[in-house]
């Protein structure tokens, strides 16, 4: 099994060559810390917790809009060519099981939230730094990532097993666009930990003055949703049809 899932990562790592989509990861980030950085030297008379605030307003677009659609649009892509002619035979005819292969294109998509999260943690110190804060974030802040991570992977998860049922790229990214902005009236609502495309969100403390969460039900909501998102797609793919 370790063997097997080791040469579907290895094989996905070849497919994500040159990938024109690491452009996405690089840049969206860029232009959420800019407006992020810019409505906080704007407002610095009404944004007074230095750090946290900074914090807030660069999640306040990231966690909603830009991150939701940058892992849509990374599980569209590792989806992309087994929806080009033939090839889902060659994919599902591979001498693997559907578990290695689905572990393959989880491992990438956790790769892609891991690397993430940390350049926007990068962006989020050096714009810090220019705005002129003093010291380094609050010591909670890697706190604030680590669940960041849990939480995007959860959306990785669900988008897995929609880039991997409809055929066309754009719409999964569409969908995970909605599912972010839905997050935001959800989790206003309070029903954040019900609703998969709320944890990232949550785990980043987005639109939480307090920057508060329960950890124990957040990180039981995260699990839960990766084990039942993961099991969806593993089945998925063992009733596929050449």
């Amino acid at each position: 099994m370790h063997l097997s899932i080791y040469k579907t990562i290895k094989s996905e790592r070849l497919k994500l060559k040159r990938s024109p989509v690491w452009l996405a990861f690089f840049i969206l980030p860029i232009i959420s810390a800019f407006f992020g950085t810019f409505n906080f030297w704007a407002n610095q008379g009404l944004l007074k917790n230095e750090w946290y605030s900074l914090w807030s307003q660069h999640t306040l677009f990231l966690c909603y809009i830009f991150m939701p659609a940058l892992i849509g649009t990374y599980c569209s892509y590792l989806w992309r060519l087994e929806h080009l002619r033939n090839n889902w035979n060659s994919f599902l005819t591979a001498p693997v099981s559907r578990i290695s292969l689905y572990a393959g294109k989880l491992f990438w998509a956790i790769v892609m939230v891991v690397a993430g999260n940390m350049w926007i943690y990068l962006l989020y110190y050096l714009c810090g730094r220019l705005c002129g804060l003093p010291g380094v974030p609050p010591e909670e802040s890697i706190g604030w990532i680590v669940c960041g991570i849990l939480g995007g992977i959860t959306i990785c998860c669900i988008q897995l097993i929609i880039s991997m049922l409809i055929r066309s790229f754009a719409i999964p990214i569409g969908i995970g666009l909605a599912g972010g902005i839905g997050g935001l009236m959800i989790t206003n609502k309070g029903w954040g930990l019900y609703y998969p495309y709320s944890l990232y969100c949550m785990g980043m403390r987005a639109n939480n003055p307090q920057m508060e969460l329960d950890i124990l039900p957040f990180i039981i909501g995260c699990i839960f949703y990766i084990i039942l998102f993961s099991a969806i797609s593993v089945v998925c793919l063992r009733h596929h049809s050449l």
